[in-house]
Order: C-alpha cells, then sequence, then structure tokens
C-alpha cells in the first residue's frame, strides 16, 4: 500500500498521507455497498510536517440535473450511475454541498480542510479524464489550498484481504500542460512529458487512536477449550489478555492462480486495443497532413512558375502566401487520451506482474512434486 518517493513527488507539498482508521472504515463500506458503481466523495485533514492527515469523509449525496441529463442521452443508464458519480466532485450542487458539510464541521470545532476527494475503482481502472479533472479541480482551486490528493480504493483488490487504498496528486509538468491544453507531438517533445509524469503517488498510513490501540490490546482472546482454568493472581489475567495465538494462514500454500489475474489480462488487452485505436488515429492525421502538404508545394511551384512569366511579361506578381487561404492543415487530435490509456497499460501490467510473481514463487518452489519422474 506504501508508495516509494520518487523524484516528482519532492516538488510537492507533503510526502505522505496518514488516513484514519474511521475514515477508512467509511471508504470501505461506503465503496463496497454501491460495487461495481464508482462511489466518490469529499475527505477532509490537515498538512503538517510533510504529512497529509485525513481526519474525516463525507460522500456526495447529488449530482447536477443537467449533467444527469447529458449523461442519459449519450451513454445510456447502463452507465450512467458510473459516469454521474466520476463527475460528482466537479458538480456544482456537490460544491455547494462540501461547503455546507465544511461549515458545519467548523461549528463542532474539528479539522475542516477540505483536501481532496476519494474514489472507488475495480481493479485498477481508474486513469482516466474524469480522475484527471477531477484532480485538477481540487489543486487549481486557491480555496481548497495547496495540499490536496485523490484518494482510490479498489473494491476488487481489496476483496482479497489485504487494504488497496492509494493516493495520487498530478505532478507539477502535467498540471501545467493541462492548464495549457496543449498536448501535441511538438509541445510534448519540448516538455519531455511521458505517461509517467502525469501522476505522483504517496506513501499511505492507516492511523489509529491510541484510545483504540489500548482497547484492542485489551481485548480477550478465545479460550482453547470450553474448560478455562481460574486465575490464581491478578497477573495471570493481564498475561491471558495481552497474550495473542499465532493464527496460522494455509492461504500462502494455495497453488491455484490468483483469480483476478484473467480479470486484469482481459483489461490489458482491451487498453492495448484503445492504444493502437489511438495509434491508428494518429497515423490518419499524419497521411492527411501529408496530403495537404503536397498540394501546398505543388501550388507553391505552380505559383512560382507564373510569378515567373508575369514578371518575363512586365506584369505585377500574385502573392505567393495565398495558399494559407485557399488550404487548410488538418487539426493534430490531442495526445492526453494515449499518454492516459498508456499510463493504465502500465497499470495493469504491474498488477499481473505482481499476481504472476507469487504464483511463479510458489511453482518454482514445488517443482519436483510436480514434474514428471
Amino acid at each position: 500500500m506504501a508508495a516509494p518517493a520518487t523524484d516528482a513527488a519532492k516538488d510537492q507539498p507533503f510526502q505522505a498521507v496518514q488516513v484514519e482508521a474511521l475514515v477508512v472504515m467509511k471508504i470501505t463500506k461506503q465503496c463496497s455497498a454501491a460495487f461495481p458503481t464508482t462511489v466518490t466523495g469529499a475527505i477532509v485533514g490537515m498538512e503538517t510536517n510533510g504529512t497529509l492527515e485525513i481526519t474525516n469523509t463525507f460522500a456526495f449525496p447529488s449530482v447536477d440535473t443537467a449533467l444527469d441529463s447529458a449523461a442519459t442521452n449519450e451513454r445510456g443508464h447502463a452507465n450512467d450511475a458510473s459516469a454521474l458519480a466520476s463527475a460528482a466532485p466537479r458538480s456544482k450542487a456537490n460544491i455547494a454541498y462540501s461547503s455546507e458539510m465544511i461549515r458545519h464541521l467548523k461549528e463542532v470545532n474539528v479539522d475542516a480542510n477540505n483536501v481532496g476527494f476519494y474514489t472507488s475503482a475495480t481493479m485498477g481502472n481508474f486513469i482516466n479524464m474524469s480522475f484527471i479533472e477531477n484532480l485538477y479541480h481540487y489543486q487549481r482551486d486557491a480555496n481548497s489550498g495547496s495540499a490536496t490528493v485523490g484518494l482510490v480504493y479498489d473494491v476488487s483488490r481489496s476483496s482479497q484481504g489485504a487494504l488497496n487504498l492509494r493516493a495520487f496528486r498530478l505532478s507539477t509538468a502535467f498540471a501545467a500542460a493541462y492548464k495549457e491544453g496543449k498536448f501535441t507531438t511538438e509541445t510534448l517533445q519540448k516538455s519531455k512529458l511521458s505517461f509517467k509524469d502525469i501522476l505522483v503517488e504517496f506513501p499511505v498510513k492507516v492511523h489509529n487512536s491510541h484510545l483504540l490501540t489500548t482497547f484492542m490490546h485489551q481485548l480477550p482472546t478465545t479460550p482453547a477449550s470450553a474448560n478455562v482454568a481460574l486465575p490464581d493472581s491478578l497477573s495471570e489475567i493481564h498475561h491471558e489478555q495481552l497474550s495473542i495465538p499465532a493464527y496460522p494462514s494455509l492461504d500462502a500454500l494455495d497453488l491455484s492462480i490468483d483469480p483476478f489475474l484473467e480479470k486484469t489480462c482481459d483489461l490489458l488487452l482491451e487498453s492495448i486495443e484503445a492504444h493502437y485505436t489511438d495509434l491508428n488515429n494518429h497515423q490518419y492525421h499524419q497521411r492527411q497532413l501529408t496530403r495537404e502538404q503536397q498540394k501546398i508545394t505543388a501550388w507553391q511551384a505552380k505559383r512560382k512558375v507564373e510569378n515567373a512569366q508575369r514578371v518575363a511579361a512586365k506584369q505585377a506578381p500574385l502573392p505567393e502566401d495565398e495558399w494559407q487561404r485557399l488550404f487548410k492543415l488538418p487539426q493534430e487530435p490531442s495526445r492526453l487520451e494515449g499518454m492516459l490509456n498508456a499510463r493504465q497499460v502500465d497499470q495493469y501490467s504491474r498488477q499481473v506482474d505482481g499476481f504472476t510473481s507469487t504464483v511463479s514463487a510458489k511453482m518454482f518452489a514445488v517443482r519436483g512434486n510436480l514434474l514428471p519422474e
């Protein structure tokens, strides 16, 4: 769950994210209850000593009616809930709701600084335009401060027993490029911006209060047998309460392939197909641009010949820059979608590598028993 610090993270206002256990439980409950629909909500907290502490959260209750109608007409009822929930952090109704909730939090004297949002995901499928727009919306907002973050809770990965909660921000270079809105091949070559520079991931630490930690240490353990021997002294009672027996996990001995590996491979193939589609669109633009440039070159050559003849006939030459009015070069499509898709492919590839590494180690460990003699 903790991410290593990168060079891009050094330019950020904080270096780590600390989430209260109660916030984790709220996010887990809300995202799991609505699965597979996307769930989003606001998070509040404060930044201290290079750590962004998230102390409270609340879900967004509604979205704009206009956005609701638009999504219904374009994508149909099947994807309405997820599409609207993905855009909920930027909804005017939810912005007003967040302001009202923060006002109430200030009245009860708790942390009331809006520090970002959280969203649910399925098998790491969260890198899209809605997620990028939400991050940029919070990072550019002067009222929310510079310490903002986007939490991603993966419901599918967490169902395996290990909490999958990650924190992201847009890198400084990508945020500047996104503000200009120019993602052409020329601008990307000049800025040397790649798909690896889109997001900055921060290590996430779950924090428990001292009272909760003390309570967990004082929970009595399950008796080993029905006949419990009476303690002879107070020290034995304290010893029995604090001693927690080791619980062996047999899941580590399971040799079956991870059940989510097949689904991740399918998603990886879909992302690769989307990458080739974007590549074909760019190649089509290049062919169109080449054809138009050939027409312009032919026209300029013809105009030079005409001007040479007119000069010989002692006539005024025709303007040679008239081609700018007669010809219109095709506009290059934005490379942003391709960058996001490449970043999603990288995300799926890392997941496949994580799934197969554990299974491969087990297979090599029992290789002698699997292969025939």
